[in-house]
């Protein structure tokens, strides 16, 4: 299968520059060992059947064998053999000139103690699925890092043909790199169900040994699905499963830490300055799946379903665009965060940047909720702006500033082309954005 340049691929040409080895980790399919390979002269596969026994003999009895092979050298699911970890950690301690020599990568679906966390000579690297850039339905004539970074960067007129009814399936499809070697756009779609019914059936329980209710995790994940991309408080999400079944709530809290183990779902952070007094900020971590693939997998939906449910699939499109939000974030050392108040100040999310610059961005699936998306974003900068003016109204004891937005940004489902507001918001086709 032809390889697929992936966004992360330039953030481990700066890490091998660093560090001796790379362990990739990520949810399962993403694409871990297939981008190893790549950068490898050795690959040594555990999985290996026709060489697995051996392989496994070495790794037990004289792991520094293998370091006789060609470099740089990948070990795929190293999990197998508990010691490469060990061997390629003295391995960097003795060679400590020598850089991106080891690739480590492996299954998510076990977790394995190491009597060695490897600082400082193994890094880790998380992988995501793949954004609708990398798939090739974005044709990446926006780059969301170069409007923070370029003041003289210009997009204007960059359009898009993605429809309503592509984003459905692309929903649904998934960013798993198998789907790329099928034809067959019904087959795509059986991928993320596999592994949505892989997570509950096998992966939950051998992550750790621990058998767990399959039951239990099917009806956690169809309430996270049906919560994706909000707010929504724990003790909702419980009582859904507790509506059913008789399960404590320090069970299922710990399912949900397995499962965000698993990287299946992960929660973003609240942003949290104070820019108004007496206003309680949101401070509720927005919970949403690695990839919206599985949750509506875990709602058992088609594509077709969303041509008369647009509010769920608002709620999904988010998902997905934080999918790709979070991924061309972390190529750059940014992050992704969120924003509500009780005051009705909102930003679905705000891309901060590693030198303090941040766009405030919404997420609207339809060109008619532009407006509405544009007046919420000048409300958020004016109460920025407005806290600025009053912290410095005492010259002798002025109290703290926060720096303004560099960027307003809608990042819109069907919008056709990336245009500048007269009040400078910057709308963005989704089938136009890369890192």
């Amino acid at each position: 299968m032809e390889y697929y340049s992936r966004v992360v691929d330039r953030k481990i040409d700066k890490l091998v520059q660093a560090f001796n080895a790379v362990s990739i980790v990520g949810p399962k399919g993403c694409g871990k060992t297939r981008t190893a390979k790549e950068r490898c002269r050795t690959v040594i596969e555990f999985q290996d059947e026709e060489k697995r026994d051996g392989y496994l003999s070495i790794a037990e009895t004289a792991p520094k064998l293998f370091l006789n092979r060609d470099k740089p050298i990948l070990f795929d699911e190293w999990q197998d053999a508990p010691k490469i970890w060990g061997m390629v950690r003295k391995a960097c301690d003795d060679n400590p000139e020598s850089v991106g020599e080891f690739y480590l990568t492996g299954s998510t679906s076990r977790n394995i103690d190491t009597p060695h966390t490897g600082t400082g000579r193994i890094t880790q690297l998380e992988m995501f699925p793949m954004t609708l850039f990398e798939t090739g339905e974005s044709n990446g004539s926006v780059s969301i890092s170069k409007i923070l970074s370029d003041d003289h960067y210009e997009f204007s007129g960059a359009s898009s043909e993605i429809q309503l009814e592509d984003l459905f399936y692309y929903a649904c499809r998934g960013g798993w790199p198998r789907c790329l070697a099928l034809k067959s756009r019904d087959g795509k779609l059986e991928i993320a169900r596999d592994y949505y019914r892989q997570i509950y059936t096998k992966d939950a329980s051998s992550y750790d040994g621990v058998k767990r209710n399959q039951e239990w995790i099917r009806a956690l994940l169809w309430s996270y699905a049906r919560n994706m991309a909000t707010t929504a408080k724990k003790s909702a999400i419980y009582a859904d499963v507790k509506a059913s079944y008789d399960v404590t709530d320090n069970t299922l809290s710990s399912y949900i830490e397995v499962l965000e183990k698993l990287f299946v779902i992960r929660d973003i952070d609240a942003w949290t300055p104070q820019i108004r007094s007496k206003t309680a900020i949101r401070a509720a971590k927005k919970h949403i799946f690695v990839d919206p693939s599985i949750a509506i997998a875990a709602l058992g939906l088609r594509p077709e379903y969303f041509e008369k449910d647009l509010d769920l699939f608002g709620h999904v499109f988010e998902n997905l665009v934080l999918r790709d939000l979070i991924a061309y974030s972390d190529i750059h050392d940014a992050r992704i965060v969120h924003y509500a108040d009780d005051m009705g100040l909102e930003a679905d999310a705000v891309y901060q940047a590693a030198d303090g610059r941040y766009a405030l961005i919404e997420i609207k699936l339809g060109a008619n909720r532009i407006a509405e998306a544009e007046a919420s974003l000048l409300r958020f900068k004016k109460a920025i702006s407005d806290h600025n003016q009053k912290a410095l109204e005492n010259k002798e004891h002025p109290k703290p500033v926060y720096r303004e937005p560099s960027a307003l940004i809608v990042i819109c489902g069907n919008a056709p082309m990336a245009y500048t507001t007269e009040k400078g918001i910057h709308v963005i086709p989704f089938g136009c954005l890369r890192d």
